[in-house]
């Protein structure tokens, strides 16, 4: 195989789009397949990237012939279906973060793995992030060692909107889609378990059901923090703001910049190939496959943060 043949499940939405131009500059890609929610948006999408194939529905998505591989940038509630279906039918498969909803949707995604030896990955862009892999670097050479983390994900969303600024068919989450991303990065660079959590949450907000504000504490077995706070109600700079606190130095991550304690900006440029995110994760979906090999942010690796925000859910809802 010299070119993984790959389909987009929600391409026409707000991430679809970020990987089917991240896809386009991956040599070793060939898009295939656009699968949207009505067919005349598959045909919009398709035209646009010159995809042969268009649907509006993912089983006859799935058994196109020469379909190697399947991005799921679709809602949250039919990842661990969808996913469960691409590797039943022997796709790799790319989820969109989180693997599922349920800690026991993400462990049958996990055994499904297990059993077919596929490629299978969890979205976990911060994994990726030029900024955290400078970090992560620096750690595996034994140059730091974090002490705390220090996270802030801040947002006005106070209706059910997308990135692009468009209706959702479902309702983001502060835990689940966002917490998500947080608590993987804090134990992939900590590089341990997560022993301790604490977590305390605001109102639920009377039309989105969810609450709008949220605060959480995790420590590791050696005593590692993590103090996450995270809101829908932020009326300011949105997004999510990293400050490392370690052995030797403090640094701040903001997506792809990154700064020492005293706001010097670090160039981070020769890092990776990219400074897109969403292009080095696709870039570790299609290597792993070339090279049949357990990628990166592998479904089994992010499992033990899905486990910990179940045990986060259960805490909240006492």
């Amino acid at each position: 195989m010299n070119k993984v043949r790959i389909g987009v499940a929600g391409a026409n939405g707000a991430f679809g789009s970020k990987h089917l131009d991240a896809l386009s500059q991956i040599d070793n890609a060939e898009i295939v397949a656009a699968m949207a929610t009505t067919r005349e948006k598959a045909n919009g999408v398709a035209d646009k990237y010159s995809i042969p194939n268009r649907f509006d529905n993912y089983d006859e998505m799935l058994e196109l012939a020469d379909l190697d591989a399947v991005i799921l940038a679709t809602p949250t509630q039919i990842h661990a279906e969808q996913g469960l279906k691409a590797m039943a039918a022997g796709k790799h498969v790319l989820i969109e973060i989180p693997m599922a909803d349920t800690i026991a949707d993400s462990e049958a995604l996990v055994s499904k793995q297990r059993e077919t030896g596929l490629v299978a990955m969890a979205g976990h862009v911060r994994r990726f992030n030029p900024s955290h892999q400078w970090v992560h670097n620096k750690i595996v050479a034994g140059d730091l060692s974090i002490q705390q983390m220090d996270i802030q994900t801040y947002f006005f969303r106070r209706t059910n909107m997308n990135a692009k600024g468009e209706p959702r068919s479902w309702t983001d989450h502060l835990l689940w889609h966002h917490a998500c991303h947080s608590i993987d990065l804090f134990r992939y660079q900590a590089g341990e378990d997560v022993t301790e959590v604490h977590a305390i949450q605001g109102p639920i907000h009377p039309d989105l059901g969810i609450a709008m504000d949220m605060s959480i504490l995790m420590k590791t077995e050696s005593g590692k923090l993590c103090t996450l706070s995270l809101s829908f109600n932020n009326d300011g700079p949105l997004g999510s703001y990293f400050r490392y606190i370690c052995d030797n130095g403090t640094y701040i991550a903001s997506y792809d910049d990154l700064f020492d304690g005293h706001n010097n900006p670090i160039d981070v440029s020769g890092v990776d190939v990219s400074l897109n995110g969403i292009e080095l994760i696709d870039r570790e979906f299609v290597s792993a496959i070339l090279d049949n090999r357990e990628p990166n942010s592998s479904l089994q690796q992010c499992l033990p943060a899905m486990k910990i925000m179940h045990e986060i859910e259960q805490k909240m809802t006492l």
